[in-house]
């Protein structure tokens, strides 16, 4: 049965996931900790969870969800899998990131790219990857069907959307990944945002004052 634990990092506070199951495999979503603190707790729950980490996903490249990647990925040996329309975004965090204060930041490379309608598995859970631009050229989702979830990253917030006037943004692109993509998941599944709290997609189609559906 999926298991789904949140921490809230850095400045910009950013939602990073960690996902797991019974067998104790999992991964970790949009990895934000910077501060020492932080990875320190990341780390503390997965070594008293007994976790075996085998993914460091990431929904887009923003420098708020990738500020913990070389620490995951060097810590716990495993694969760094974005979309490769990401990848200039990744690597122009290193470029900007001390104008955050991040002089620490360092950059972790990807390892393999993913795609709309790849299958990701880890324990007995699989991920299915939804490709939704308009945030980030490469942006991308992770849905798990059997437990109605999706990661949503930055397309998605509870009452509001992704900001669109970043490099690579685009409002009208953004509004049809989510009424192509996420609107049409089933109602009760429950979004899990890169800010903010959980909604569901019922309640955003009904309400969103950005995207909600209009019913005739």
């Amino acid at each position: 049965m999926i298991q789904i634990q949140t921490f809230t990092f850095n400045s910009f506070s950013e939602n990073t996931y960690l996902v797991y199951d019974e067998t104790g495999e999992g991964v970790v979503i949009d990895p934000g900790c910077y501060e020492k603190v932080e990875k320190d707790m990341l780390a503390q729950f997965i070594e008293s969870n007994k976790l075996k980490i085998k993914y460091l996903l990431n929904t887009h490249c923003h420098i708020d969800h990738v500020l913990g990647n070389d620490f995951v990925k060097e810590k716990y040996n495993v694969p760094l899998l974005i979309h490769i329309n990401d990848e200039a975004v990744l690597m122009s965090v290193k470029a900007y990131a001390p104008s955050f204060g991040c002089n620490l930041y360092r950059e972790a490379l990807p390892d393999r790219y993913l795609a709309e309608g790849d299958m990701l598995s880890f324990g007995n859970i699989i991920f299915q990857v939804l490709f939704l631009p308009g945030h980030a050229p490469g942006h991308i989702g992770f849905y798990h069907k059997e437990s109605k979830s999706l990661f949503s990253g930055d397309v998605l917030f509870e009452q509001s959307i992704g900001r669109t006037d970043l490099p690579g943004g685009d409002f009208n692109t953004l509004i049809k990944s989510i009424h192509q993509k996420v609107f049409t998941l089933p109602d009760e599944v429950v979004v899990y945002p890169g800010h903010g709290d959980t909604t569901t997609v019922g309640e955003e189609k009904t309400s969103n004052p950005f995207c909600a559906l209009n019913h005739s």
